[in-house]
């Protein structure tokens, strides 16, 4: 009895020996499959790291649909190719922020010794060596540590230098050479105030005013401008005149007094729009619901004998006079006026001695911050100058950077082979919204965003660090942009166009090169076409220049130091042109050999160097007006002139019609 008591005590601790062993088991187990995953999922970490490529992690719909491929891995870690060096065509898309055009001082010492060369190798020897030291500093590890806080307190800084009104009397404003500085530039509802009086006709002799033939007596002239401007962002380049106001009390070609007004937009003149002392079309568009121009009295004969006669007459037939208030011309020689300039919604608005004058539409390219300064000249004396209802703090383009930068806009690798068309894209640092048209329009076409064409901007360095800065984190972002590292500077273009070949050859290796502005809209399909057509010659395709002669006199003058033949080569104008790979490898060894000669306009050098390389070897010139010079013409190869939002139109036309249609507006 007391052996089976026993046997059932053992057989009951028995049981739950293995009922605790079991328990001990499950929880092992139950702890084993959290663990085990997360040992798998370190172990594939470094196994990736080590052996394969990491797999590509997409964080919304957007990155799965606009991802691009994964870049091949470099041996350099920084990604950036040292000047001189040649990159293997075959090699993958490289963040190359950098051009890898042969910079040094002695680039530019080899003819420095020559008259005609000496003053322009100087700026450029000039313009690289500050370029160096703004590349080095925005390179520098303490910089980028400190950028942003610096950047701060500039912004800081100007937003505090930003009145709601300011105001001069004549003789300060005559002190600061005639410009009203306006620091935080104009917004909705602004309006500048002018006091001051015209002087009397003089007589005229200036050959750029007036054309006297022999015997004609002297042209009597008063006249004078009220400009709004912008701040000069080029060196060399003259400030945007985003309104020219120009009112001739006498000296107009027409013999009468009139008003004309127009923009001057990258260098360029738009169409003037002239009153004349007639009231605008009823059916011509409106500026703010008022007229672009109101009636004044053309002739000083109203109160002839003449009309009395006719109003008498009225008057005894009964018939009714309708009272009608005509004014005279609003300027006069002598006679103090008050004219007040205001920002509207849909363009400016002069009213002067408290009457509407005329309205003058805004213009593409320009926007109401842009106009950072007025100025005054001519025929005129300033009493005073006051400007109200203007921005205390600077515009900030940040949120709308912010709001561009999608990975759909970035540019995509480049292939493992060569490229049939490399299109390179002069710029300037400032020129974010001009970037973004390109890249949300033509740059989209199939061919370039498949890398069998590819296109990039080249832009110099900018005098202001806040410019450089934003550039460098715009071009880590796209990896679109090369940067040429020398100080922007308007007759050293030339060397964009010099790096552009040297990039063509050296980094994708391209048949053709194409060199254009980032105002130009292109036409991928027939410009590729185009360049076919001559198989495998050397080519020199575009809108071709024939025995055009340098300008001796005026503004674009062409000293005989700078230019001594009485003709310039064959050349294609600027906007737009193709040249074949061999032309650009010519290009980039006298460069590199110190042997190329550099001329302040850009199109012209471009003539010259294929003319030097036609000495040894032919070159076919193609000649086409469908590269377009001066804005929009029909079935066009290239535009130029193209505002942004012109760009996003025509692109917009030619994917949805078909066919290349022009957006002539405002």
């Amino acid at each position: 009895m007391k052996l089976a008591k026993f046997d059932s005590l053992v057989s009951l601790s028995r049981l739950r020996l293995v009922q605790f062993l079991m328990g001990v088991l499950c929880l092992y187990l139950l702890f084993m499959s959290f663990e085990i995953p997360l040992v798998f999922k370190t172990a594939s970490a470094g196994f990736y790291t080590d052996a394969l490529p990491r797999p590509l992690f997409l964080e919304s719909e957007e990155d799965f649909t606009d991802k691009s491929a994964p870049a091949r891995p470099t041996d350099d870690p920084k990604l950036v190719r040292l000047a001189g060096s040649r990159t293997p065509p075959h090699r993958m898309w490289e963040y190359k922020e950098v051009s890898g055009l042969l910079f040094n001082e002695s680039s530019f010492d080899s003819n420095a010794s020559k008259d005609e060369f000496s003053v322009l190798h100087k700026t450029a020897r000039h313009a690289f060596v500050v370029g160096k030291k703004l590349w080095d500093d925005l390179q520098s590890p303490q910089n980028k540590s400190d950028s942003e806080p610096e950047l701060q307190n500039q912004k800081q800084n100007r937003t505090g230098s930003c009145s709601e009104s300011i105001s001069l009397s004549g003789s300060e404003f005559v002190n600061r050479s005639r410009v009203l500085v306006i620091p935080c530039g104009l917004t909705l509802g602004s309006h500048i105030t002018v006091v001051g009086m015209p002087h009397w006709a003089h007589a005229e002799y200036d050959p750029k005013i007036v054309i006297l033939k022999e015997g004609d007596e002297s042209v009597m002239v008063t006249q004078f401008m009220m400009e709004l401007q912008g701040l000069k962002t080029v060196e060399g380049e003259d400030p945007p005149r985003i309104l020219h106001f120009n009112p001739r009390l006498k000296g107009d070609w027409s013999g009468k007094p009139v008003i004309e007004q127009n923009t001057f937009y990258r260098m360029q003149w738009g169409t003037a729009l002239r009153c004349e002392g007639w009231k605008s079309r009823a059916d011509e568009e409106t500026v703010d619901g008022q007229v672009k121009c109101e009636k004044w009295i053309r002739d000083y004969d109203n109160g002839s004998e003449e009309s009395k006669a006719t109003w008498w007459l009225k008057r005894l037939i009964g018939r009714k006079n309708k009272v009608a208030l005509d004014w005279p011309y609003p300027f006069a020689e002598g006679r103090l006026f008050v004219l007040t300039l205001s920002a509207g919604l849909e363009g400016y608005h002069v009213n002067v001695d408290g009457r509407h004058v005329t309205s003058f539409p805004y213009r593409t390219g320009f926007v109401l911050e842009d106009a950072t300064g007025l100025s005054l000249k001519g025929d005129l004396d300033v009493h005073s100058v006051f400007a109200a209802a203007l921005p205390t703090s600077h515009p900030s383009f940040a949120p709308q950077k912010h709001l561009e930068r999608l990975s759909k806009w970035k540019a995509p690798p480049l292939p493992e082979g060569n490229v049939e068309l490399f299109i390179g894209i002069l710029s300037a640092g400032n020129h974010f919204a001009e970037r973004m048209a390109v890249r949300k329009s033509w740059v989209q076409h199939k061919l370039i965003k498949s890398s069998k064409v590819v296109a990039r901007f080249f832009v110099a360095l900018n005098g202001r660090k806040d410019v450089n800065v934003e550039l460098k984190k715009e071009a880590e972002y796209f990896g679109d942009i090369v940067i040429v590292p020398y100080m922007d500077n308007y007759d050293l273009v030339v060397l964009k166009t010099v790096a552009i070949c040297e990039y063509g050859i050296h980094t994708v290796a391209a048949k053709y090169i194409m060199k254009c502005d980032d105002d130009t809209f292109v036409r991928v399909d027939p410009v590729i076409k185009e360049a076919k057509k001559l198989g495998d010659r050397s080519l020199y395709i575009g809108n071709m220049n024939y025995y055009h002669k340098p300008l001796r006199n005026g503004k674009w003058a062409v000293t005989y130091e700078e230019w001594p033949e009485e003709e310039y080569p064959p050349y294609a104008n600027g906007p737009g042109y193709i040249v074949s790979s061999d032309i650009a490898q010519f290009i980039v060894d006298e460069f590199e050999n110190h042997k190329l000669r550099l001329f302040k306009m850009e199109d012209v050098s471009m003539g010259m160097w294929v003319e030097k390389f036609n000495s040894s070897k032919a070159v076919e010139y193609q000649h086409s007006l469908k590269f377009c010079q001066f804005g929009c013409i029909e079935d066009y190869y290239t535009a130029h002139y193209q505002s942004p939002r012109q760009m996003l139109c025509m692109w917009d036309k030619l994917r949805k019609q078909g066919r290349p249609q022009c957006c002539n507006m405002r």
